[in-house]
């Protein structure tokens, strides 16, 4: 039995995953920003355990996690949670800025520093769903894609800096998916939204698996999900 824990586990990509690992028998360990949210996430995950911390301030996740119970080891550690709030450079407030980064970017590396020594233990495997504004950025959504290019980044230097220690680390760089965010940010461009034009996050939730589930003599660093239709 593997062990894993998951940011974003509430809806979408990150609630595909948590289902999928649930019901191959795998331990879950899941990310809720509060306790309300920790409570329903083990009432639709029975048999799941939560941890507490607000990606939105990752500064405190330390304190945090220094007030429960960590898992002894992990197998992996799968980054889905991400928020999204576009706008132009000149519309943009500081404020939407550092929730952006802090959730997208800051966190994850954050999270990722706070239980190496459990992914190190197994040899274990580093997940950051990133998305397609994390290879190019478009017009309104600098922010989105500057916290993306940067989770790349931070992807690239932990891959090279735990090789050694036998951690693996790959990045998935959805397109479109159907999910709600998709659909603030159809509301945000005035579009029509019919989340049958766009990915299903089963199958994002596939390709993290065949990432998860690849044997040990190889590893995908970088994958690119795209829209089939």
């Amino acid at each position: 039995m593997s062990s894993h824990l998951i940011t974003g586990a509430g809806s979408g990509i990150g609630a595909a995953l948590a289902r999928r690992l649930l019901e191959r028998g795998d331990d879950l360990w899941l990310l809720a920003r509060d306790a309300g949210r920790a409570k329903e996430l083990a009432d639709v995950f029975p048999g799941a355990r939560t941890l507490v911390g607000d990606l939105a301030q990752p500064e405190r996740l330390s304190w945090a996690f220094g007030h429960q119970t960590l898992p002894e080891r992990l197998d992996s550690l799968l980054h889905v949670a991400g928020v999204a709030d576009l706008g132009e450079v000149g519309e943009l407030t500081p404020k939407v800025w550092e929730r952006t980064l802090a959730v997208n970017l800051m966190a994850p590396a954050e999270l990722t520093r706070l239980v190496l020594p459990q992914l190190r233990l197994s040899n274990g495997h580093v997940v950051f769903v990133n998305s397609g504004a994390g290879l190019s950025a478009n017009a309104g959504w600098s922010a989105y894609a500057a916290s993306k290019h940067g989770l790349k980044a931070l992807a690239d230097s932990l891959r090279q800096e735990e090789h050694g220690n036998g951690v693996r680390v790959t990045s998935v760089y959805p397109g479109r998916t159907a999910t709600p965010m998709q659909e603030k940010l159809h509301r945000y461009e005035g579009k029509a939204y019919d989340p049958a034009d766009w990915i299903d996050p089963e199958s994002v939730a596939s390709t993290v698996l065949l990432a998860l589930d690849l044997p040990r003599d190889a590893e995908i660093n970088d994958v690119t999900v795209r829209p089939g239709r």
